[in-house]
């Protein structure tokens, strides 16, 4: 879908298209709803923790988040998105089945221009998820 056309539709369903990319294993396809300077918040205290700051930098996370696991990595959404204007809140489940482990999380997307422009992630639970992403 072309930029022009994501500018008509609305933010919960840019977010909505990028995390059924995601939990269909299509990083690639996931990573073409954000802009070319997004600003990705990982939480936690990892080694994928901090701010990635570009599509490339979140693939490199997910890529390393997967073969930590083995390519068992599912990243899906856990309930339903909510939306204010620009605003999506995002329920995520990280699942690794390789040590039957998940870890729930929260997001918060902006979208402007038709595109993914910040994310910040909320874990519930932080030293689970640092002990699932142990450095």
């Amino acid at each position: 879908m072309l930029k022009t056309q994501r500018t008509k539709i609305g933010a919960k369903s840019i977010v909505d298209a990028c995390f059924n990319a995601l939990a269909m294993g299509d990083i690639t396809k996931a990573l073409t709803y954000f802009a070319s300077d997004v600003k990705w918040n990982q939480p936690g205290n990892s080694k994928f923790s901090g701010i990635k700051n570009s599509p490339d930098e979140i693939e490199k996370m997910i890529v390393g988040m997967t073969e930590e696991v083995e390519g068992n990595l599912v990243i899906k959404l856990n309930g339903l998105l909510q939306e204010s204007g620009d605003l999506v809140a995002v329920p995520i489940r990280f699942t690794a089945a390789k040590c039957n482990q998940s870890v729930d999380m929260g997001g918060l997307f902006e979208v402007r221009d038709g595109e993914i422009a910040y994310a910040w992630l909320f874990s519930e639970d932080k030293l689970k998820e640092d002990g699932l992403w142990a450095k």
